[in-house]
């Protein structure tokens, strides 16, 4: 299968589901289902979320490293979801960043600056 067909394949919650419980890895599912009702979703849909940020923020080495797990993969499709899902789990894992400016009192510049100061 082409990664791109499997791409287009995993745009379905319905496919992504099936594979994700096909994985039989209970910690991945408990641990994609918590990240799941952070973001008020259900574990498919966030599984194919993963997928479509793994495909818009994922940096070279990221794209070597799931090219590597496709072609080592007795089951492709499911290596390809497990490694986008563990992605997206670990970028959600990460603390977000620390504004080095507070943000400006009843401004909607957010901190940003572009307010120049008014109040």
């Amino acid at each position: 299968m082409l990664l791109g067909t499997l791409l287009t394949r995993l745009q379905s919650p319905d496919y992504a589901e099936r594979l994700l419980e096909g994985i039989g890895d209970l910690v991945l599912l408990t641990r994609v289902r918590v990240a799941a009702d952070q973001f008020d979703e259900n574990p498919a849909d966030y599984a194919v979320t993963a997928v479509a940020r793994f495909s818009q923020g994922a940096n070279d080495e990221a794209w070597l490293a799931i090219m590597n797990t496709l072609e080592r993969a007795s089951d492709p499709a499911s290596a390809c979801l497990r490694h986008m899902v563990e992605w997206a789990l670990a970028e959600d894992d990460k603390p977000e960043p620390v504004r080095s400016e507070p943000a400006h009192a009843g401004c909607t510049c957010g901190g940003q600056g572009d307010c120049q100061d008014r109040a």
